[in-house]
This record gives C-alpha cells, structure tokens and sequence, in this order.
C-alpha cells in the first residue's frame, strides 16, 4: 500500500465498539433490573439521547428526571471507552506496518475527543496518531465532505495518497466526494449496506488481519 497518509475511523473501525453502542439501551435497563424488550435496540434506533431518556421514563416509569437519565446514560458510555471497549483483531500489527513504512495517521471520529484518546491510550494505539479529529471540534458530521477536508488540512498529506479506512457508508461517501481513497473495513454494523460500501470504496476488508496483504 503506498500511501503517505492514512486516516481512521474509530467506533466499528479500529474499536470494537458498535455492539456496545448497539446494546447501550439494554444495559441501562437491566442495572435498573429492568428486562428490556427483545426489539429495543430497533425502539431506540431513530431515537437521539433526550428522545431516548423520555422513552425510559415514560413507558418504563424510572423515577429520575430527563437530565438524571441522560446523565447516568453518559456515564456508561465514558465507562465504556475508558475502561471496556476492545480494540478488532490485528489493529496493532496493521498500524505498526504503517509506521514503519513512514505513513502519517490520524483518527477522524464522532466521538467526543476526550474519550476517543482515552480509549486509544488504554488499548495502546495513541502513539500511532498525531492527533484526532472529532466531529465537535470540526463542527461538522462525517455526512459532509468537508469534515474530510479539514481533517487533510491538519494530516497535510496530498490528498491523492491518503486513504481513509471507514466502516460507515455515509462517511466513505463523503471521503469519495473529496477525492480520498478508502478502504472499507467490515462491521456487522454496516452488514446491510455491504454491497453498496463495497461498490464505492476502493478496496475491502474483512478484518485487519485481512488489511495485512496490503502492506
């Protein structure tokens, strides 16, 4: 692969981290000893946080406020990035390949900055970035193109021999927009949209230990 800059992706990418996200809903009910309905990560999926915690109190009668709700909802997640979540098989020795052969690498994420390097430094991938991206510091979503500009701005590698490596459709689109090369990277996430991630990226990967080949 000769490239001299490579962007990442996190949660589904580099972090194991979707089904946690995926499941969020049905932890928060059972700490409360509460069995969750078997459909509700389908209830939650439109759903945004404050939607989601009125939910809870409304068809489950928890007794704190909204903001309690939302509050003990961010918790687990900080929890989570902090101190559980997994980095996907062969990350470490796919990024090491990369470093060795001189590629500078970024982290592009929507997840809050703070958490994203916590969780990086725990699983012990940090080191391999010079710095993350989030979608609040860019002040714009991975859905517009211009978040991938942005992030080139700061990776300041030509834009022709950077690839991005994202396992979410709408942010491989706006990678394209921009001119990017991608690699896909499979999640159980994004299985429905498979065929349409595969006939936009540039190349597929079912796992980094898959990705090895291409160093």
């Amino acid at each position: 692969m000769k490239i001299k800059g490579a962007i990442f992706d996190m949660d589904g990418t580099l972090l194991d981290s979707m089904p946690f996200w995926e499941n969020i809903g049905r932890i928060y009910l059972e700490q409360k000893g509460i069995t969750p309905p078997e459909n509700l990560d389908e209830i939650l999926a439109a759903m945004n946080l404050s939607q989601s915690a009125r939910y809870f109190k409304e068809v489950y009668s928890i007794p704190a406020s909204e903001e309690e709700i939302i509050k003990e909802f961010l918790g687990l997640i900080e929890s989570g990035y902090r101190y559980t979540l997994p980095l996907k098989p062969s990350v470490i020795p796919f990024l090491e390949g990369l470093y060795q052969n001189g590629v500078k690498m970024c982290v592009a994420t929507a997840t809050d900055h703070d958490l994203a390097r916590a969780a990086l430094e725990r699983v012990g991938v940090m080191k391999y970035f010079d710095f993350i991206l989030s979608c609040s510091q860019a002040e714009v979503g991975k859905d517009t193109p211009e978040f991938f500009l942005k992030v080139l701005e700061l990776l300041q590698t030509p834009k022709e021999e950077t690839m991005v490596f994202e396992d979410a459709l709408h942010a491989i689109k706006s990678a394209k927009a921009v001119g990017l090369q991608v690699t896909a990277v499979y999640d159980k996430s994004a299985h429905r949209q498979q065929e349409q991630i595969k006939a936009l990226a540039d190349l597929y990967i079912y796992s980094f230990e898959d990705g090895m080949r291409l160093l």
